[in-house]
């Protein structure tokens, strides 16, 4: 049976950053954004509180200033790499994050089948965003199970790899999972862990016996 991997990107795909930092870092409220970051992680706000108050901060952006974000941020090595072996193994991948779509959704270019994100008006924005298309940890499981719907496969043929609180409700109904640089909120749940800045060696954990493809080359840009 075919394997789903479902990729967190904020802290996993993306190295001691998120996009909503990488984003705010083009407009210079990095600072703001971390503030933000903090208040969500420590509960003070919800996601669709932190979804509003960064879309009121960028009220300037613009689609330059997403792919500068994209192309500047501290991406894991050989992202593009561990997925075409997946591609190539018959399996699927995807991401599934509460940040924005707009910026989410450019990872389909590097090989993923599936990219959601949390919806965002677009960009230039002209009107506020949605609460309801705000995603939230409960709802990584929900767009999972569409997903296993749509790939057909079940819960049970998931792999799933991240990082934080908003991790902690698909870990816990998937039978692997891997922690990747990972906060306490994950603690005891994965099944397997790795701290690094290489996909591939997280990927490594859970691939197959005997896959062909080898992964003696150099690690490739992702930027």
């Amino acid at each position: 049976m075919a394997r789903l991997h479902l990729f967190d990107l904020d802290g996993t795909l993306l190295h001691g950053s998120t996009a909503p930092v990488e984003i705010s870092r083009q407009l210079g409220l990095e600072a703001e954004t971390v503030a933000l970051d903090r208040a969500i992680t420590e509960g003070r706000i919800g996601p669709p509180e932190y979804a509003a108050q960064v879309c009121d901060l960028w009220s300037d952006l613009t689609e330059a200033h997403v792919s500068a974000a994209f192309e500047a941020a501290p991406w894991l090595a050989r992202i593009r790499e561990v997925w075409a072996e997946i591609r190539d193994a018959g399996e699927y991948c995807a991401v599934v994050s509460l940040s924005p779509s707009f910026f989410v959704e450019r990872l389909l270019d590097w090989g993923a089948h599936a990219a959601h994100g949390s919806r965002f008006p677009a960009v230039p924005f002209t009107e506020p965003v949605d609460p309801s298309g705000v995603l939230s940890a409960a709802a990584k499981v929900t767009v999972a199970d569409r997903l296993c719907e749509e790939f057909g496969v079940a819960r049970a043929d998931c792999v799933a790899y991240g990082d934080s609180l908003s991790d902690k409700d698909l870990f816990a109904v998937v039978p692997v999972s891997v922690a990747v640089n990972a906060d306490a909120h994950l603690a005891g749940l994965a099944t397997h862990s790795y701290t690094g800045r290489d996909l591939w060696d997280a990927y490594e954990l859970v691939r197959p016996a005997g896959s062909c493809r080898t992964a003696w080359f150099a690690p490739l840009p992702d930027s």
